[in-house]
C-alpha cells in the first residue's frame, strides 16, 4: 500500500482545486474577479477552495 492519507488528501485538495478553476472559469464574472479567484486559489489550495465555497459568486 504505497498511498499514504498525507498523499491522498493532497490528491483530494488537488481534484477540488482543478474543479474550482474549470467553474470559475465557466461562471459569468468578470475576468478581472476570475483572475483574482484563480490565484487565491493557487497560491492558497486548501483555504483559497474554502474562501471560494463559501465568498464566491453564486450561479
Amino acid at each position: 500500500m504505497g498511498f499514504e492519507v498525507g498523499g491522498l488528501l493532497g490528491l483530494i485538495i488537488l481534484i477540488l482545486d482543478i474543479w474550482a478553476i474549470i467553474k470559475i472559469a465557466q461562471s459569468s464574472s468578470s475576468t478581472m474577479s476570475k483572475i483574482l479567484w484563480i490565484l487565491i486559489i493557487l497560491f492558497l489550495p486548501l483555504v483559497g477552495l474554502i474562501i471560494w465555497y463559501l465568498l464566491g459568486p453564486k450561479s
